[in-house]
């Protein structure tokens, strides 16, 4: 057994583990198995937090995600009721305007319309009154004639206008 190079191999290994163990690099070796398992939980911690604040983040962004949108929303219920009345406002500023329009005109045509009659009753009237000198001045003779004509035509003038 003692020429048998594989007794020697584990006798030199049980040689080398003792001299391990004497020196603690078993504690060593632990310790720093400790020490890694220690640093992958203050990884594992750091990245729990991280995740919890990030979350805490998304729902932040995601309740003001929210807000925006119903403030938009509210944005643009206002701008719809503010167009209706404006909407409405110009409907009726329209109406009104072609109420006045339409009032203009229809004084317009009631002035064109007094005018007109008045310029035929003042031509009537001319008419009227060069026919009746014609009249009184051929049966109507001499200075008194001409004076009742004359009369007559100031008084219908003055009557007419």
């Amino acid at each position: 057994m003692l020429h048998d190079a594989e007794t020697w191999v584990a006798i030199g290994f049980l040689i080398f583990i003792g001299v391990l163990a004497w020196h603690g690099v078993h504690d060593k070796l632990l310790g720093a198995l400790d020490a890694r398992i220690d640093g992958v939980k203050k990884e594992l911690a750091e990245a729990q937090k991280l995740r919890d604040e990030a979350q805490a983040l998304l729902a932040s962004f995601e309740a003001k995600r929210k807000e925006a949108e119903a403030e938009a929303a509210a944005i643009v219920a206002q701008a719809k009721q503010e167009a209706e009345l404006l909407a409405k406002e110009a409907q009726v500023r329209t109406a009104d305007f072609i109420a006045r329009r339409t009032k203009q005109a229809e004084d317009k045509i009631a002035q064109a319309e007094a005018q007109a009659a008045s310029d035929v009753r003042s031509a009537a009237a001319d008419a009227a009154v060069k026919a009746a000198e014609t009249v009184l001045k051929t049966d109507v003779k001499g200075a008194a004639g001409a004076s009742i004509v004359d009369q007559g035509i100031k008084d219908i003038g003055r009557l007419l206008h």
